[in-house]
């Protein structure tokens, strides 16, 4: 299987048609998907009809460069969950969202802001991109704690999209955080 990314601890790989189980159990779990759907878990069939399928169209439309990526333990293999690193359908190449979803046991352990930074790093010193983005729940304070220390600039408020007026904190809308190649050139900088 090829691999996408190695962070100290994951290797991330793009996902196959046979990974549709790895996705329905993790949206599934009612925790996992508290601030996305209200804990309602996405129906098997369209993880395998719609979901799978997409993923897959987004590697040949990016050439394998960009897009969500299964992750796995490097001690053990165990499936963690997915990170993305992809622009929007319709938008420029060089603006990609950032994102994860992660399994349970892999909470608080610090793989998201691993990971994370990896994907910068892949981002901007090797395929191009300019800026990364990345949005959540205004309540959502675990993600947004992950933006925060990769030197995410919060730069909007967002309203709550209508599918999701029934999931827990929705009156409070969603915050979206950008960072550019500058400003992160600028942050790997300072840390040397």
């Amino acid at each position: 299987m090829t691999t996408y990314l190695e962070s100290e601890r994951l290797t991330l790989r793009p996902f196959v048609a046979a990974d549709a189980d790895l996705l329905i159990e993790l949206d599934s779990d009612p925790a996992v998907m508290r601030y996305l759907t209200g804990g309602a878990p996405t129906p098997p069939e369209e993880v395998r009809d719609l979901v799978i399928p997409s993923i897959l169209a987004g590697y040949e439309r990016w050439d394998h460069d960009l897009g969500l990526f299964a992750a796995y333990e490097k001690d053990g293999g165990a499936f963690v969950g997915w990170f993305c690193l992809r622009p929007l359908r319709s938008g420029p190449r060089e603006e990609a969202e950032l994102g994860y979803r992660l399994r349970q046991p892999a909470w608080g352990r610090g793989y998201a802001t691993e990971v994370s930074r990896a994907l910068l790093a892949k981002g901007f010193a090797e395929l191009g991109i300019r800026m990364v983005w990345a949005e959540t729940m205004t309540v959502n304070r675990p993600s947004r704690n992950v933006m925060e220390k990769l030197g995410m600039t919060l730069t909007e408020s967002i309203p709550t999209p209508d599918d999701m007026i029934a999931v827990e904190g929705s009156e409070h809308g969603g915050v979206r955080y950008e960072i550019t190649k500058g400003q992160w050139e600028r942050r790997q900088a300072q840390a040397v």
